[in-house]
């Protein structure tokens, strides 16, 4: 396995799987609690911070071991699919890090009977190690084989590698060797969800990102991913959301029009593709601006498209799911789909917002295609 040497994120395009997932099980957490791994946040250092245990890090750190084994742990991805690429930043950990690690993937379908406790300056019980032990997570494959990592300097904590494996995993052993910290864990790849158990009538999320959906282009994201936008959980703040820059097109002195919006030139659009490859069916939007009180949009535009597969939207028909429309600040708005465009197949979904600004999340509940469930 060859690491990639960049100073850049070479899977920024792809999906975090690991965001929103569990750690069911760590051999130890005594300086700092393996959930700190996969924490959305970037790592931070604070000089005066220490615990009752020892000087506070930002990262999974196990305690120096005196024991035969070594330290690991498992997760449980917070969306399943196949892994492109994996990060592991060292950040801060200059003489604590974990000197070599090494990462396997199973893909389960059902969870995990492990008990977690999750406290700092403890490790596993012997009742936990033996469950975990039970489960043979050491026979999982490997997809990332035993590698050196850097301390966590500037220029050095940054550690990408490729992942070669077209598989669907699920969960994730992690293996320090033999102890210590690593700050972060992404693991980038494409969501790849199991539709089995839905149904052609079952109301879903088209765009969420647990369910395939994907950004396609944006014409600016400068202060966050789109991907934040059909990401799971609730927005836990203004940096959870996607936000342009003020758009150059603005006039000096806005105008209100004839339909009471205001005269803008330009405007900020973000496109994402449908999870499911034959599209769907979509019942109603709803726009959420929480957290953007001074930097929301003045107004909103949602349409569709039906353009099958990965291919050019150059031609595209758009139709409009919800038209211009005034939105307020910290808010959400929901929105019915008319009913003579609900029968109509979509695969792609453009968001406008007037003339720039923020928005937290974007939901599409609509129904699938049926023959996407049995392509499926």
């Amino acid at each position: 396995m060859t690491e990639i040497m960049t100073d850049k994120n070479p899977f920024a395009q792809l999906v975090d799987l690991t965001a929103n997932g569990n750690v069911l099980f760590a051999t130890d957490d005594f300086f700092q609690v393996a959930e700190t791994l996969i924490l959305k946040q970037d790592p931070v250092w604070d000089e005066k911070k220490f615990t009752p245990f020892g000087k506070w890090m930002d990262g999974w750190e196990t305690r120096r071991k005196r024991t035969e084994g070594h330290d690991w742990s498992i997760i449980k991805l917070g969306l399943s699919g196949t892994i492109s690429g994996l990060h592991i930043d060292t950040a801060f950990f200059t003489g604590n890090q974990t000197p070599r690690i090494s990462i396997q993937a199973a893909c389960l379908e059902k969870d995990l009977a492990l008990c977690r406790r999750s406290e700092m300056g403890s490790c596993a019980t012997n009742e936990e190690a033996r469950a975990a032990d039970s489960i043979q997570t050491h026979l999982w494959e490997e997809i990332l084989p035993m590698v050196v990592l850097r301390p966590g300097y500037p220029g050095e904590r940054h550690h990408y590698f490729g992942v070669t494996s077209a598989k669907r995993w699920t969960h994730l052993r992690i293996n320090y060797f033999p102890d210590g910290g690593v700050a972060r864990l992404r693991a980038y790849g494409t969501v790849v969800k199991d539709w089995s158990r839905t149904s052609k009538t079952d109301l879903v999320d088209l765009i969420a990102l647990e369910n395939g959906g994907t950004p396609v282009s944006s014409s600016n994201s400068h202060y966050g991913t789109p991907f934040n936008l059909i990401s799971k959980p609730e927005s836990e703040g203004m940096y959870d959301g996607w936000e342009t820059a003020r758009n150059p097109k603005r006039p000096p002195v806005f105008q209100k029009g004839k339909d009471g919006l205001l005269i803008i030139p330009g405007a900020e659009w973000v496109i994402f593709r449908v999870g499911v490859p034959n599209g769907g069916f979509a019942k109603s939007v709803m726009v959420d601006t929480a957290f953007f009180r001074g930097n929301y949009p003045e107004s909103i535009l949602v349409e569709a498209c039906q353009k099958p597969g990965k291919v050019s939207l150059e031609g595209a028909v758009w139709t409009p799911l919800v038209p211009r429309t005034r939105v307020k600040a910290d808010s959400k708005h929901e929105f019915v789909v008319h009913p003579s465009i609900q029968q109509r197949c979509i695969t792609h979904v453009r968001l406008t917002v007037f003339p720039d600004g923020g928005v937290a999340r974007l939901r599409v509940h609509g129904t699938v295609v049926a023959s996407s469930l049995s392509n499926l």
